[in-house]
């Protein structure tokens, strides 16, 4: 077995690697310590593992995870053995995460899933096929058991599913002494909070105090006294995202999760809803280019099948815009120059339509944008894509009319920017509100429609103008 740590390459600067030691300037994980996991990887040196990987954050381990080669992965989770953290499985890509679970026994998931808080439990066995959900939840206690059947009851992507079932409830009638007595003396609960729920015999949620009122509150005062209402309570079937657009309007750092009922069945953290808010900006991005819910892990197979729907309807559409030019190829034909300006109007048009839908896209998700302000939106956007009309198209009308020497070409283009870019404008606006209006996700469908509407509508309009132009001069 080779001494790693006496190479002369420069890599001798690697010791602890306690955090801001594993990461480069950019944010990558450093080559010089890639390069010594993968040595002693290949080495079995499970001492320098220990010593340098087993200790690292869960997010610092599922970085190195997905930087090092697939191969190494697995052997690295074998050479920890029951010292790999399971939670950084949390902070990888699907397709990581299953591939190393499934390589795992179930035994040493059951085991290390014991150790996790229940909403990192939850991530990792809603994966699993239900056949291994139910061998490692029967290795599990009684009661923690029960706690994560429930969370995994609840549909995906919503807050039953984010939420974590270790909290602290007390009943009103305890004394504020009572309450840290029971803080200090019960060993399982969760290792850091900010509130102390307030419950009736049923569970159902009364109220919230926060930890600093406990502490600065006398012994004997009762919890009722202090305690205030729960306003922002969270519904355990509510869509994540919905959650966490409550974080953010009213600053909240934990939330009570509750049933149909009423009753508390969990809460959910700032640290949860974070993940939530990265987790749907990325999928909003990839939705609005047409590849889904695709990951850099997944393979050749899988990242082609995740863009051919939308390509292939997006070539439907490009046949649409060919047939519109056909219409007009005896134009063409006798004047060259239309064939050469055409895709600036489409191209033009197809930019300025992004940007609008982009804009209206992200203003639906946020919930910017609705049934009260859309009239005065949509007026909005008609006036910029006016402008820039006017500005783009008097800017290419001159290029156009110079180059060619022409100025009849130069205003049949400057004309049909003009039009164009007011039909992107609008069609970058309304396209998601009706299909947001009709139930479909307009992140995911208005990029094929909105380039559909802009090409038809730049060929049409130039090649129409310029025929009518031309046939009556």
């Amino acid at each position: 077995m080779s001494n790693i740590g006496d190479d002369d390459s420069g890599l001798e600067d690697v010791k602890t690697f306690d955090g801001s030691d594993i990461y480069a300037d950019d944010g990558s994980v450093r080559s010089d310590f890639l390069m010594h996991v993968g040595a002693a990887i290949a080495d079995r040196d499970t001492i320098y593992l220990r010593q340098h990987v087993a200790g690292l954050h869960s997010s610092e381990l599922g970085d190195l995870l997905e930087a090092i080669q697939p191969e190494q992965r697995l052997a690295l989770v074998s050479l920890l053995g029951k010292e790999f953290d399971l939670s950084a499985l949390t902070e990888v890509d699907e397709a990581i995460r299953l591939d190393i679970v499934d390589h795992m026994p179930n035994e040493q998931i059951a085991e290390a899933i014991g150790e996790m808080d229940s909403d990192d439990a939850v991530y990792i066995l809603e994966d699993l096929d239900q056949e291994d959900q139910d061998e490692i939840l029967a290795k599990l206690p009684f009661t923690e058991r029960v706690r994560l059947r429930r969370s995994l009851d609840y549909p995906e992507s919503t807050a039953g599913r984010r939420m974590q079932t270790e909290f602290v409830a007390v009943p009103p009638f305890w004394t504020v002494g009572q309450t840290i007595d029971y803080m200090r003396e019960d060993e399982d609960l969760p290792e850091s909070f900010t509130q102390i729920f307030v419950i009736d015999p049923t569970f159902k949620l009364l109220g919230a105090v926060d930890l600093d009122r406990v502490l600065r509150t006398k012994r004997s005062v009762k919890v009722d006294a202090i305690m205030h209402d729960t306003s922002h309570a969270i519904p355990a079937e509510m869509d994540q995202e919905e959650a966490a657009q409550l974080f953010e309007q009213y600053d909240l750092l934990s939330a009570a999760v509750v049933d149909d009922n009423g009753r508390l069945v969990g809460v959910l953290t700032i640290d949860d809803v974070v993940d939530v808010i990265q987790e749907e900006a990325e999928e909003d991005l990839l939705r609005l280019s047409g590849v889904g819910d695709e990951e850099l892990s997944d393979s050749v197979a899988e990242a082609s099948r995740s863009r051919v729907p939308w390509l292939f309807i997006n070539s439907m559409t490009a046949c649409i815009s060919a047939s519109v030019i056909g219409l007009f190829d005896a134009t063409i034909q006798q004047i060259v120059a239309l064939a050469i300006l055409m895709p600036i109007v489409a191209g033009m048009g197809g930019n300025a339509g992004s940007q609008t839908m982009t804009v209206t896209v992200r203003a639906l998700a946020t919930r910017g944008l609705d049934i009260h302000n859309a009239p005065r939106i949509i007026r909005r956007e008609a006036g910029v894509g006016l402008l820039n009309g006017m500005i783009f198209g008097t800017l290419i009308g001159l290029v156009a009319g110079l180059w060619f020497q022409d100025p009849n070409i130069g205003g049949i283009i400057a004309t049909a920017m003009l039009i164009n870019m007011m039909a992107a404008a609008l069609a970058g606006i309304l396209v998601p509100l009706c299909l947001d209006r009709f139930g479909a996700d307009p992140a995911v469908s208005s990029a094929v429609f909105v380039t559909a509407i802009t090409d038809i509508t730049g060929f049409f309009s130039f090649l129409g103008i310029a025929t009518w132009w031309f046939h009556v001069t």
